[in-house]
């Protein structure tokens, strides 16, 4: 029986030191996206950047890489661990949020975002975060559709602009 391809990248969890690496890997994801504009993806840049070493830095968003057998991140995924009220989706303290899902070109199909949602799942059941939330891409809601996740009826209003 031959192995999964994603059996030869080993998972590491993130540390602050990766910021820059989580950085580039949202402003591809967006770019990815169809977020083409380089105005945005800057200031978007900006914005993220002091919010995610701030979350690192308190342990509130955890990462995780695939790494290759050279070393180097083949893909990443993010966790933000939210206060969030008890209530009809759980009575736990915290709630997940999963952003920041990202392969490289060349290491797509092999399975790594299945791999560190894995992490990322098991990782919140032994943690005792009862709710994971995430906003999917067209290309990645198949995936997290197979993983179990449900579409809900969230709705949402920007008043900033």
């Amino acid at each position: 029986m031959s192995s999964k391809p994603s059996e030869a990248f080993v998972v590491r969890a993130g540390t602050p030191a990766d910021v820059e690496t989580i950085m580039a890997h949202r402003r591809a994801m967006f770019f990815d996206m169809g977020y083409r504009d380089a105005g945005w993806l800057d200031e978007m840049s900006a914005a993220f950047l002091p919010w995610l070493r701030r979350k690192m830095e308190s342990g509130e968003y955890l990462a995780w890489f695939a790494m290759t057998p050279e070393g180097s991140v083949a893909a990443g995924a993010g966790l933000w661990l939210m206060d969030w009220p008890g209530g009809l989706h759980g009575c736990g303290a915290l709630r997940g949020n999963v952003l920041n899902v990202y392969t490289e070109a060349a290491y797509r199909r092999q399975g790594l975002a299945r791999r560190l949602m894995a992490v990322i799942l098991d990782w919140c059941r032994s943690h005792d975060v009862p709710t994971v939330v995430l906003h999917a891409s067209d290309e990645g809601r198949p995936l997290y559709v197979s993983l179990g996740f449900q579409a809900t009826n969230e709705m949402r209003i920007d008043l900033g602009k």
